[in-house]
């Protein structure tokens, strides 16, 4: 990693960031909130974050794991979380916001109301994360129940595909 990963401080790095990112997927038991423009960053694609999520899945039978995206087009071709979808659609949902939420360039993962991670532009490997700061994951949901607001329906598995 380039720097320490230190919580409650801003970090560089796309490395750090999926390392940050380990860190709070790993943290969670009941529920996972992620926002993200597109799933192009943060490594969702690789073995390794399909791992931490499954395991989130699979781990507790009462977990949820809730997802918006801006744009689902990448998601639509990512094997790995596309499976997780199929296997686990009664507890993961996967959400595409309306034109009006596609202004936002920040993205975010809260696991349990305790612990986020927020990128504050999508364009730049730059954020912090914190493990049982409920204050600011506490203002962090609130937004994400705004941009839920803003979705259209839920993506759906199909015998066609999404």
């Amino acid at each position: 990693m380039d720097n320490e990963l230190i919580p409650n401080t801003i970090i560089y790095g796309e490395r750090n960031y999926e390392a940050a990112l380990d860190l709070v997927i790993a943290e969670a038991h009941d529920e996972l909130l992620i926002f993200d423009q597109d799933f192009v960053r943060g490594e969702y694609n690789s073995v390794q974050r399909y791992n931490l999520l499954h395991y989130f899945l699979s781990k507790n039978p009462l977990s949820k794991l809730t997802v918006i995206l801006q744009n689902t087009e990448f998601f639509r071709s990512c094997p790995r979380i596309f499976k997780l979808l199929e296997t686990y659609s009664h507890k993961m949902t996967v959400y595409e916001t309306n034109d009006h939420a596609k202004i936002a360039k920040d993205c975010f993962v809260l696991a349990d109301k305790h612990h986020y991670l927020r990128r504050f532009h999508i364009d730049q490997a730059r954020f912090k994360f914190a493990l049982d700061d409920i204050e600011t994951t506490t203002s962090l949901i609130a937004r994400f129940d705004e941009l839920l607001d803003e979705t259209t329906e839920a993506v759906a598995i199909g015998k066609l595909g999404l």
